[in-house]
């Protein structure tokens, strides 16, 4: 499944208890429809106010069902809250993973230069102008192979994780009113991302000389700044693409024969039950 969201609302991708999360929901409006528990794993965590324009996903459903392509997406997207939107959905191979078998993720950040009344959720309003030729010159040297320890916050899911992390692009672009910056890599580490763009922005303030930003990749452990308080906001993040090798999740296998699930079903059936708007 490939899934667009606007995270303004859920307290991240994951599922927790005692918490409204993305993978919460869909989890629910599957299971409703095809009446069955379902395994899920999304192709990474976004935080709490992350949002997404192509998360990956798969689902595993027990026994040997094929459903109607069509017919899930169409009835998942008409039980989804309008902010979660279900782009596609395909068959994948039995041994498909979405966050294995990713090679690659890309990142979004938007800043916005001037007060936008109709994007304030999804970017970050930067009121003082910003050097980007500074910007962006920092932002390659962020390419590469590097130890991101002074960015990174300590996940207690992952106590014992990298800090090292090649970054294949990041580069800064302006659009309209808007400085966008675009990071790819095989993986991130929390809150890694935001901190950078943090940083960014201290650079395009003037308040961070480029050299100093540098010192923060090359020399993690000699030299320390405050990056944690520079941290972006989850506004402006977007989980923009996830690659994966060859044609990623369309199927490896030959299917087996299809055992067709039915929707809209009479009476008593799950389908009957209230739907979930908004």
């Amino acid at each position: 499944m490939t899934v667009e969201y606007d995270g303004s609302r859920y307290s991240g991708w994951q599922e927790q208890k005692n918490a409204r999360t993305v993978e919460g929901e869909l989890r629910a409006a599957i299971q409703l429809l095809l009446g069955v528990v379902v395994q899920m794993q999304g192709s990474g965590r976004t935080d709490a106010g992350v949002h997404a324009l192509r998360q990956v996903a798969h689902v595993r459903v027990p026994g040997r069902p094929r459903v109607d392509q069509r017919a899930l997406l169409r009835e998942l997207n008409e039980r989804l809250p309008t902010d979660i939107v279900v782009l596609s959905v395909e068959p994948a191979a039995p041994d498909f993973h979405a966050r294995h078998d990713a090679s690659a993720r890309v990142y979004l950040y938007r800043i916005s230069t001037r007060k936008n009344a109709f994007a304030k959720r999804h970017v970050w309003w930067i009121k003082p102008a910003l050097d980007v030729a500074a910007m962006a010159q920092a932002a390659r040297l962020v390419a590469g192979r590097h130890d991101f320890r002074n960015f990174h916050a300590p996940d207690p899911a992952r106590p014992d994780e990298s800090t090292i992390v090649v970054v294949e692009k990041a580069e800064i672009e302006c659009l309209g009113g808007e400085i966008r910056f675009r990071i790819e890599a095989s993986h991130f580490i929390w809150k890694m991302v935001r901190r950078v763009v943090g940083a960014l922005v201290k650079v395009g303030l003037g308040e961070l000389p480029i050299a100093d930003f540098a010192r923060l990749i090359d020399e993690p452990v000699k030299f320390t700044l405050p990056v944690a308080e520079w941290t972006a906001p989850a506004s402006g993040l977007f989980l923009e693409e996830v690659r994966y090798p060859e044609r990623g999740p369309a199927p490896r296998k030959t299917p087996r024969a299809p055992v067709r699930v039915a929707f809209g079903g009479g009476a008593g059936s799950r389908l009957d039950r209230p739907r979930h708007g908004e």
